[in-house]
């Protein structure tokens, strides 16, 4: 993994074998962001995906393994009992051009990922809400 800072941006180049989330959590604690959006592209081979059952409030994942573009990443940075908390949804999509996606768990870099880290200033903190089962944002 190689990263540079550009004033409020960070651009974050993930290599082949190395993990999406840790990767973007790792920049995230290197430089001291707690609060931010996330984008990016890239290829992987590995990834779990989830959604959250509004109905049952169960969290159901599946893990995929085959030659994905990540045609969108896209998340949120924000912080829960004073650590980072990253909110990622990725859509993946084959050679078939089939699309997957969902809550991004985990995903391995099989050729590239590029990811903009957009830093701002602040913090959000996240509460568990009994109402709908998931981690809120708290302002």
């Amino acid at each position: 993994m190689e990263y540079k800072r550009y004033g409020s941006k960070i651009l974050v180049r993930l290599d082949p074998g190395e993990e999406v989330v840790a990767g973007v959590a790792a920049v995230c604690e290197k430089e001291g962001v707690r609060l931010g959006a996330v984008s990016g592209i890239g290829a992987v081979d590995k990834a779990t995906v989830g959604l959250f059952n509004t109905v049952t409030k169960e969290y159901l994942s599946t893990t995929l393994e085959k030659l994905f573009e990540i045609t969108s990443l896209v998340g949120n940075i924000s912080e829960m009992d004073g650590k980072l908390y990253l909110h990622l949804h990725a859509t993946l999509a084959d050679v078939e051009h089939n699309a997957f996606g969902g809550h991004l768990n985990e995903a391995r870099v099989s050729a590239t990922a590029e990811i903009w880290i957009d830093v701002v200033e602040g913090a959000v903190d996240r509460m568990l809400s009994e109402t709908v089962g998931l981690n809120l944002l708290e302002f």
